[in-house]
């Protein structure tokens, strides 16, 4: 059983950066794929990034392509989220996710989710 948790969301001003970070325990964290969902008041949950196993390929949602920049460290389980140029349209709750295999997955079929943290941006 894979636990995640969720840090670093906060209230900012568009054109601010805030770097959240996903702590992992409870598995082999290189065994996973890693991925950050968020999910906007009334809407769905929607992909937002991924990284594979090794940190070497990583994967966007177009409407953050250029300003947000997943990553992972496998030696501290976590993995991060740099947002830089937030826009009041990425205000959403924010989560973390772990699928076993080598990835990329874009849909919610993952295997362990956190709790989510809450961005907001103001304009």
């Amino acid at each position: 059983q894979v636990q995640l948790v969720e840090s670093g969301g906060g209230l900012m001003q568009a054109g601010g950066s805030l770097r959240l970070s996903c702590a992992a325990s409870g598995g082999t964290f290189s065994w996973y794929t890693m991925g950050w969902f968020r999910q906007a008041p009334g809407k769905e949950r929607e992909f937002v990034a991924a990284v594979i196993w090794s940190g070497g390929s990583t994967y966007y949602a177009d409407s953050v392509k250029g300003r947000f920049t997943i990553s992972r460290d496998n030696a501290k389980n976590t993995v991060f989220l740099q947002m830089n140029s937030l826009k009041p349209e990425d205000t959403a709750v924010y989560y973390c996710a772990a699928r076993r295999g080598i990835g990329p997955y874009y849909g919610l079929e993952y295997d362990y989710w956190g709790q989510g943290t809450q961005v907001t941006v103001s304009s």
